[in-house]
């Protein structure tokens, strides 16, 4: 595991990054802890909202807090009955930042997100708060998660005009059938040299060679085989044909799509149990040529929309396209 810097800052994180949602229990979630550690990985990613989570963590990490950056998420709500308990406000702020490092049995959180766009508090609310917490030692960073990135832009200039805490990093799904991130959100972090973690690399277990042409996908499975699209159909045997030409499984393959395409992604590796969690690990070692990537791209293609779609042609053209509107 190789490590990079976390935005524009002087964290070291993994190019790898733990995601704890899917935590079945104690004894399965430390296996898989260990196991990401010895890989070299040093960040895992819960939020206030994933369950018992941020608890199981505090109870496994006790003894090595230090060891690992440990990234969490508020916004969303902690009590259906209390209008405050959601939203980016100063107040659920405060007291979620409470409730998680009881929980993780922590004085300190190394990133904080914002999990979700609360459109009724104004971002500057938000930043402010979040750089009081980050000057009392309880945030260390602070990262954007499913937020637009005309919003993440707004909040970055406010916290450079103000001297605030600026979002080092998003947190955004990206795979090979959802690649809407390539629109803006990918480009701005690019731009302003923030890192992205990205979470469905394997696109709720399409793209992991659980389905085929030829055989339903197995039980247990969340997505009902009746509703893939031919698209998804041609992406998932696209990997699978790769993989077997490589000699890799297909989710290690869906994964190292993700992080060819920019250097700026950090895949977000969930499972459900350790082996999995081996399998996907794997993807550390796969090394997709570039032709292949330009092959997987050709049976997903995306199309990025204006402006985006502007800046792909010559300037010249663009001149030309722009004259005759």
């Amino acid at each position: 595991m190789r490590y990079r810097l976390l935005g524009r800052t002087g964290l070291r994180v993994s190019e790898l990054f733990l995601g704890a949602m899917t935590f079945q229990g104690p004894e399965e979630a430390a296996e898989m802890i260990d196991l990401y550690a010895d890989a070299g990985g040093n960040v895992i990613d819960t939020a206030s909202a994933y369950g018992d989570s941020e608890e199981v963590l505090g109870g496994l990490l006790r003894h090595r807090r230090d060891r690992f950056v440990l990234a969490t998420k508020f916004t969303l709500s902690r009590d259906a009955d209390d209008p405050n308990a959601g939203g980016g406000h100063r107040k659920n702020l405060t007291l979620s930042l409470e409730e998680s490092l009881r929980r993780l049995r922590t004085d300190y959180i190394d990133l904080f997100w914002v999990h979700a766009w609360d459109r009724h508090t104004p971002v500057e609310e938000t930043m402010r708060a979040l750089d009081d917490a980050v000057r009392a030692g309880k945030i260390l960073y602070t990262g954007a998660s499913n937020l637009p990135a005309w919003l993440v832009s707004r909040a970055n200039a406010l916290a450079e005009w103000r001297d605030w805490s600026s979002f080092a990093g998003i947190q955004v799904p990206y795979s090979l059938l959802t690649r809407d991130i390539e629109r803006e959100l990918l480009p701005m972090a690019e731009a302003h040299g923030m890192s992205v973690a990205v979470y469905g690399a394997l696109q709720a277990g399409i793209l992991s060679g659980k389905f085929t042409d030829t055989r339903a996908a197995p039980t247990g499975t969340r997505v009902d085989p009746a509703s893939l699209t031919p698209r998804d159909r041609r992406a998932a045997n696209a990997v699978q044909e790769v993989a077997a030409e490589l000699g890799v499984t297909p989710s290690q393959v869906a994964i190292a799509w993700t992080r060819a395409r920019s250097a700026a992604v950090h895949p977000i590796v969930g499972a459900r149990d350790a082996r999995q969690l081996r399998d996907n690990l794997g993807a550390l070692d796969v090394d997709l040529p570039a032709d292949t990537v330009d092959r997987l791209n050709a049976v997903a293609q995306f199309d990025p929309g204006y402006p985006a779609d502007l800046f792909t042609h010559p300037l010249s053209e663009i001149e030309t396209r722009l004259d005759g509107r």
